[in-house]
């Protein structure tokens, strides 16, 4: 059996006396895509920021293969192949899509990185590839804020791809896209996730069914149900509580 990518075993967070997240356990392999599907206010987020080393868990472990987590700062976690998109494109609106991708290019991202920094051809070509992957190369040299919502989301991936990361969390990746845009990050996810591991929260259950391998369904912090997204559309209980309203 492939050993997993990514495990997250009894993880509980407690804010204010409140399990944000209760004792949840997940376990990631490479080349899935797992889903992430719940109401508001399930710890889908909050999961994510634990994975992710924005939180620090009251109890439990998260390991990307064998290095625990939990101990890094966010950083060392970006450093060791973990990444992670927000829902909200954070791209730099006054640079090009070029620029964005050159800032995102490894050892260029602190202070004495940026310094010593030198756009090589080994960069140029990197960016390059990034972009065609992302279908941003014609707009390299567009400013990127004059993109596409869409386009400035793709970018954003892209910005997480160049630093070649082994696990990729991506927070509602598809929000507020257009039908052709929706369709086209599709295609993409189903190419990105060959030899690294995809977490995708999302509310669309059209784009779950088609992109996910996996779905966890979390409510109250716990895993509610675990399974294909026919069987996790298909439990009484995640009807109830999600799926039913």
């Amino acid at each position: 059996m492939q050993p997993f990518m990514l495990q997250c075993e009894g993880l509980t967070v407690s804010f204010d006396g409140i399990k944000a997240v209760d004792d949840l356990s997940l376990y990631l392999a490479q080349g899935e895509i797992r889903a992430l599907i719940g109401p508001n206010g399930a710890g889908k987020t909050t999961l994510l920021d634990l994975i992710t080393g924005k939180t620090k868990p009251t109890s439990g472990s998260v390991k990307f293969k064998t290095i625990e987590l939990t101990h890094l700062r966010e950083h060392e976690i970006v450093r060791v192949g973990v990444c992670r998109k927000f829902q909200t494109p954070s791209v730099y609106e006054t640079l090009s899509v070029f620029e964005n991708l050159e800032m995102a290019y490894p050892g260029s991202r602190n202070w004495y990185g940026a310094w010593l920094f030198k756009r090589t051809k080994q960069v140029i070509e990197t960016v390059e590839s990034v972009a065609e992957r992302m279908g941003l190369a014609e707009l390299l040299h567009a400013t990127a804020g004059t993109l596409s919502h869409g386009q400035k989301q793709w970018l954003e991936i892209g910005m997480l791809l160049i630093q070649d990361p082994q696990v990729m969390l991506l927070d509602e990746p598809v929000a507020g896209m257009s039908v052709h845009e929706r369709e086209k990050t599709i295609q993409l996810l189903q190419v990105l996730c060959q030899g690294r591991a995809v977490i995708v929260v999302e509310h669309d259950m059209d784009f779950v069914a088609r992109i996910a391998h996996q779905v966890t369904v979390l409510h109250q912090g716990k895993s509610l149900a675990e399974g294909s997204m026919s069987a996790v559309q298909n439990d009484p209980k995640v009807i109830e509580v999600y799926l039913g309203h």
